[in-house]
Formats: structure tokens, sequence, C-alpha cells
């Protein structure tokens, strides 16, 4: 269960958090993607028309409408979302009064539900805040990903972004890790990008992933059609970046069950 998160807005969670999620799948894994933001991008990028959200990520947290209710084929073989609409917008609000506010996605994605419904891979797509929402996917899940694009000023959010990160470890999820930093948007050609790059590379480490998703036409274009690009152009620089980020995953978690 992998939350998808950065507190910056326009650095690409939502491009992979689709991507990604379409990439795992055509490598046969059963995913699904829950939009945890109240623009509902993922929903809309997947193909999912407003009056096909009958019930929502909203329902789930502030309803407690069963998650199982709420999921929704899309029309790429083994991806499934549970959706969202504006009304997630008023959730932080109404999550403030409610008891255990921080645990409420946790005991709507337990571990034996997922089972059930035979998947692999959760994917959390988060809003650019560090809000209950976002506090909520890192209660849930079991690592992030970062998305970093590569541009000034990349770097200085990281650090609100990791205080949260520890102070969830020190009061509600002691397992939660850093699944990787990914770079994003990058121009290989352009001097800043690759600047940015080494710093990451410096700063964080073996956190940044091999894998860098470059600044692609294709990648932008995908959602205006509902596809993932993997389905827009296959033979894109975006598609087979995602892919190899798909890959690169995949080898983590066996290292790491080994």
């Amino acid at each position: 269960m992998i939350a998808i998160a950065n507190q910056k807005g326009g650095v690409g969670k939502t491009t992979t958090a689709i991507n990604l999620g379409a990439a795992l799948a055509k490598a046969g894994h059963e995913v699904l993607l829950i939009d945890l933001d109240p623009q509902g991008n993922a929903s809309t990028g997947l193909g999912l028309a407003p009056e096909a959200r009958r019930l929502t990520t909203y329902d789930v947290l502030i309803e407690g409408a069963p998650i199982r209710n709420a999921i929704r084929d899309t029309a790429q073989e083994r991806l499934r979302v549970v959706p969202a609409t504006v009304d997630l917008s008023s959730a932080d609000l109404e999550l403030v009064g409610k008891e255990r506010r921080s645990f409420l996605l946790r005991s709507a994605i337990r571990p034996s539900q997922l089972a059930e419904l035979g998947v692999d891979y959760v994917l959390i797509d988060c809003p650019p805040s560090l809000s209950l929402l976002t506090v909520n996917a890192m209660v849930a899940a079991h690592s992030i990903l970062v998305p970093l694009q590569s541009e000034f000023f990349a770097l200085e959010g990281l650090s609100q972004l990791m205080l949260t990160v520890r102070e969830v470890r020190q009061t509600a999820n002691p397992d939660l890790r850093i699944e990787g930093v990914l770079l994003t948007m990058h121009d290989a050609r352009n001097r800043l990008a690759q600047q940015v790059e080494a710093d990451a590379r410096e700063t964080l480490g073996e956190l940044v992933f091999t894998t860098v998703i470059p600044r692609n036409v294709r990648v932008s274009e995908a959602p205006s059609y509902a596809l993932p690009v993997l389905d827009y152009d296959p033979g894109s620089k975006g598609a087979m970046a995602y892919a190899s980020l798909a890959d690169e995953l995949r080898r983590n978690h066996t290292r790491l069950a080994a």
C-alpha cells in the first residue's frame, strides 16, 4: 500500500498514480487506486465520468461506506479505482470532530479486505497538502512515494514532508517507510534539471529511484483521452519510463521480502 504524496502541487502525483498503476497492472498485478484528492483528477484520467462516481472516498471516510462498494472498474484490465469528487474538499473540516480521525482510511482498508478483493498493490493519490487526508493516507500506507519535480526549490519542500512522516511514525504507523523519491518532468538537456538530480542523489542517496520520468508531451496529452500514457502511446519515452519505474518498484519489493 503506497501513498503518493508531496504537499507541493504540480509535481506529477496524479500522473504517477495513474501510470504506475497501469504499468503494474500490465505486469500482471491487481491494482487498486484510491483517489484521495478532491480534484478527482485520477478518477477523470482513468475515464470515470462524474455521474459514475456513485460512492466515493468521501463516503468511505465520512459516511463509513464499505470500500468494496465504492470500487469501480476502469478500461484498464486489473486496474480499479475508488473515485473522488469535490465533496472531499470539506472532509478535513468534517474529520476534525471524528474519533481516531487519522485512522479512518486504515480502518476502511484492512489487509483481510484486500485479500478478499485480490489486490496486490494499493496506490493512494494524495492531495497537494499535508492535510488530514494526507495523514490518513500515511497512517494507512506501508510506504510513501514522493514525486519531485526537477526544478529550482524542489528539495526545499521535502523537509516538512519528512517531519510529517516522522510524526506519523512516532504516533500512528511506526512501520511507515519512504518507498522512494521519483524525479519527474526531467529534461536531461537542461543544466538546472541535471543539477537538481545531482543534488537529490547526493542528499538522499539510495532513496532516489534510478528511474527518472522525462518531460514528455505524450504524458501530458494522455489524460485528455482518459488513458494512461502506456495505452495512449506505448512507445513514448514517458510510457517506457513508467514501465521501468514499475519494474524497479517490483525489484525493490522482491529484495525487501528476501
